[in-house]
């Protein structure tokens, strides 16, 4: 275990009364007694769909002013944002707050089966990223630009370096209680998803900033050594059908 990882993830996600930020362990929950937590996260999987995942990760930030949420992979079948909070709050209240957000962004998965999204929020220290959740399946948390990347596969084949793992998170803000409590006031004040205005599926998008060019930008992330080396991967397997002979 790096010192470093598990220091970020106390940092963002393990409240000051729980059992984890006591002592950590695997199955050390990252919720208080009193049923406060600082964590939460939505899931869209089975098949993984980043594209609508993306509609909530920008929606956050655009119209309610939360710092963006850590994305990662859970290892077997979806993608995951991971949100934090700077004070614990009821579980409840982020049920409440995640069902709204889905309600607005996700609707349109509803007809699509059962098990599309899942929301949690009584989380233990094993739930966190960075773990072989299969035999060669570990999940990850991912760069932004990086996230599209992994639709058929949301799984890292090796490894995930704990040192870039623990600096992607190193750039991830808790939300503050007074953005908190202004993005519940908005949720509960709009409208239903029936009587709202259709919500605009937003795409992110499938390069980085200014890469217009895939096969580019996949030859940029694989080349660049300060990219944790699984994404570095991962991209040169992406960029096999480009290299195979004709």
């Amino acid at each position: 275990m790096s010192p470093r990882l598990q220091a970020e993830w106390q940092r963002l996600y393990v409240s000051p009364s729980s059992p984890a930020f006591q002592t950590w362990a695997d199955d050390a929950s990252l919720t208080g007694p009193e049923g406060r937590t600082r964590a939460m996260v939505l899931s869209v999987g089975r098949p993984a769909d980043w594209a609508s995942l993306s509609a909530v990760w920008q929606a956050v930030q655009s119209e309610l002013g939360w710092p963006a949420p850590a994305i990662a992979v859970s290892g077997v079948d979806s993608y995951q944002l991971w949100f934090s909070l700077v004070v614990p709050m009821p579980v409840q209240d982020l049920e409440a707050c995640l069902a709204a957000l889905c309600q607005r962004h996700l609707g349109h998965l509803v007809n699509l089966g059962e098990g599309r999204f899942e929301r949690r929020f009584d989380l233990n220290a094993g739930a966190l990223p960075s773990r072989e959740v299969r035999p060669g399946q570990w999940s990850a948390f991912l760069a932004p630009d990086l996230a599209p990347m992994f639709a058929d596969t949301p799984w890292l084949d090796i490894s995930p370096n704990p040192q870039g793992q623990a600096e992607l998170l190193s750039q991830i803000q808790s939300i503050q209680p007074e953005q908190w409590q202004s993005a519940l006031a908005q949720l509960r004040s709009s409208p239903s998803t029936k009587d709202a205005s259709p919500i605009n599926e937003v795409s992110a998008p499938a390069t980085a900033p200014g890469e217009q060019d895939p096969r580019r930008f996949l030859l940029r992330v694989m080349n660049d050594e300060s990219v944790d080396l699984a994404l570095r991967i991962e991209a040169a397997k992406a960029l096999l059908p480009f290299s195979a002979p004709r």
